[in-house]
């Protein structure tokens, strides 16, 4: 598995164990609960939560400050873990690697998830709508991506000039693909080959050797076209807002949700939910028993919960607390509280021993 080394530099400067910091004293004179802090490392699309003032302040009424550098979920395995707090990748596989890793028994906590989605602006969703790739349900407005059909324009090796309604879109040029990150350091990326393999291997997860062979051409072909791919999910979703790039970026459905849900401008951004994909568990593995700590708290906390949604996560504790959020707003883009009334399936994810064959594979090794 690639790794990266220019990480080690910075998480070296977190150094040692958590500091316990004694709080002044409160108005009425008595002390207030000491506040730990607690080090670790976060995949980059939980950055603005951690940051938020809010957040900040439930979880020091709970004796908690959280000080975290951002890296790829499956770069985390190269961090100083033995000096960190906790670990919280944006998927269950990397958690697991990191807990055999720390060699620690209890299970890691799964907080809150968020599906892969796809981005695409108006007009490149009503070509892919006009030619069977995408639909849009009428009394929702929630948009799905097809994804067997697809994977048939990629195998094809089609461009987006083939394609009917296309002509006079000079932003559709090209081969059809989607962008993503890289899948040997991140979640997404990683997740994505997850997806379009169970979908090649005629709806059933990889679970062989053989299976690898026979998706390998295709994943390949998925990932070469991209070139050069980043390690965080951040700046190709910044890009897709600044009009850069690739028609189609996948993404956290809570990146999209967190714009909306804050009010701010989204343009003619269209979210596309695969009709089949994989809710990222977002999944801390404590390594302390303060990292513990805050893994409970992040789960069981009802402001915290609150707070996630706010965010565009899906709380695993309280899944409607996300629906309350993207329900009261108005306008584009649609988002769907509910995937199974939306006809959303999820992939399982092959077994990580299958999973990284599959990385492999998609990187032609």
């Amino acid at each position: 598995m690639k790794r990266a080394v220019g990480v080690l530099a910075a998480l070296a400067l977190l150094g040692g164990v958590a500091l316990a910091l004694l709080r002044p004293a409160g108005p009425g004179g008595g002390e207030e609960p000491k506040v730990v802090t607690v080090t670790g490392v976060i995949g980059s699309e939980k950055r603005d939560f951690f940051e938020d003032p809010d957040v900040k302040a439930e979880l020091a009424k709970q004796g908690i400050k959280v000080s975290a550098q951002t890296t790829g979920s499956w770069l985390m395995g190269d961090s100083k873990l033995d000096q960190l707090d906790f670990a919280f990748p944006a998927s269950l596989s990397p958690a697991e690697e990191i807990r055999r890793q720390l060699q620690l028994k209890d299970a890691p906590i799964r907080p809150f998830y968020s599906p892969l989605v796809v981005l695409a602006h108006q007009p490149t969703a009503e070509v892919l709508k006009q030619n069977g790739v995408a639909s849009q349900d009428k009394a929702t407005g929630v948009w799905t991506l097809k994804m067997d059909a697809y994977l048939d324009l990629v195998k094809a090796g089609r461009k987006w000039e083939e394609l009917t309604g296309a002509a006079g879109n000079s932003d559709l040029r090209g081969a059809v693909f989607m962008t993503t990150t890289d899948p040997a350091e991140s979640s997404s990326g990683a997740l994505y080959l997850a997806v379009t393999s169970y979908v090649l291997n005629g709806h059933q997860v990889v679970s062989s050797g053989p299976e690898v062979e026979q998706v390998k051409p295709v994943l390949r072909a998925l990932t070469a076209k991209q070139g050069i791919q980043g390690s965080s999910s951040d700046q190709p979703f910044k890009d897709f807002l600044t009009n850069v790039g690739n028609p189609l970026v996948l993404a956290y459905e809570s990146q999209a949700a967190q714009l909306a849900v804050e009010g701010k401008s989204t343009g003619d951004m269209t979210v596309l939910y695969p009709d089949t994909t994989v809710s990222s568990d977002h999944t801390v593995v404590g390594r302390t028993e303060a990292g513990r700590k805050l893994a409970g708290l992040l789960r069981d906390d009802e402001v915290l919960r609150r707070l996630e949604a706010r965010y565009g996560f899906r709380p695993q504790a309280d899944p409607s607390a996300f629906a309350k959020q993207v329900g009261d707003r108005k306008g584009p883009p649609a988002f769907a509280p509910d995937l199974s009334a939306a006809q959303v399936k999820q992939a399982p994810v092959p077994a990580p021993d299958l999973l990284a064959k599959l990385i492999d594979a998609a990187k032609g090794k």
